[in-house]
């Protein structure tokens, strides 16, 4: 998938499931779970054991999705996650190196920021998105609001923390999607195998992404009387 195609279907999603589970298989079932509820897109953290085969084996199956790779901390991991089918990479903080990488390679790519000196310099490294994280723990949509007023261009995805009290109001503080990760799949739907745990899940996150988007879109004009 190309980056500008990747990049779009992220925005008009506006949620990116993290997938940090113990075994391929779990990886798997995750992934196409959400999928199957209108969220194509997944992130394959490194963590996940044979992380790059669950990349290239959702890559082939379903051309139309957007998998991408988490906690990518060096340029030999990212170009291997690449190499499987990553239509994008992220990490937990700024690796300079690896955002290059990605630009260069045409690869969606948002590096981790916190404090605004983060931000900054992870904006420096010409990235699609900023991610901020982990933005619960310092105030949650708050502190994205915060952060939207001196940097009102970077769109950012809040990550880290993020649930069903939460999820509308860091899009009406600015960002532009959400990382969540046990939120949506909980641990136990995924041991279990209950995907139907999981869709609801998933509706309802979309639903609050909607509706609070609805919210902050721009109201039509009306004419004016003479």
């Amino acid at each position: 998938m190309q980056r500008e195609e990747a990049r779009a279907q992220i925005e008009r999603v506006g949620i990116i499931p993290a997938i940090r589970v113990s075994t391929p298989e779990d990886a798997l079932f995750t992934a196409e779970a959400v999928a199957s509820q209108g969220i194509p897109i997944a992130e394959i953290t490194m963590t996940v054991p044979g992380a790059l085969e669950v990349i290239a084996q959702l890559a082939r199956r379903h051309p139309s999705f957007v998998v991408g790779a988490g906690t990518v901390v060096d340029v030999e991991t990212a170009r291997r996650c690449v190499e499987a089918g990553a239509s994008f990479l992220t990490s937990p903080g700024i690796d300079v190196a690896v955002a290059q990488f990605a630009v260069t390679h045409n690869v969606v790519v948002f590096p981790g920021a916190l404090t605004p000196t983060e931000i900054m310099a992870a904006w420096k490294t010409a990235p699609d998105f900023v991610k901020v994280f982990p933005c619960e723990a310092v105030g949650g949509p708050a502190y994205v609001k915060a952060l939207h007023g001196p940097f009102p261009e970077i769109p950012f995805i809040a990550s880290g923390g993020v649930n069903q009290q939460t999820a509308a109001d860091f899009i009406l503080a600015g960002a532009v999607a959400l990382g969540i990760g046990r939120e949506l799949v909980p641990p136990e739907a995924i041991h279990r195998r209950q995907q139907h745990w999981i869709a609801e899940l998933a509706r309802r996150f979309l639903s609050m992404v909607k509706e609070a988007r609805d919210q902050v879109a721009p109201q039509p004009k009306t004419a004016a009387r003479t």
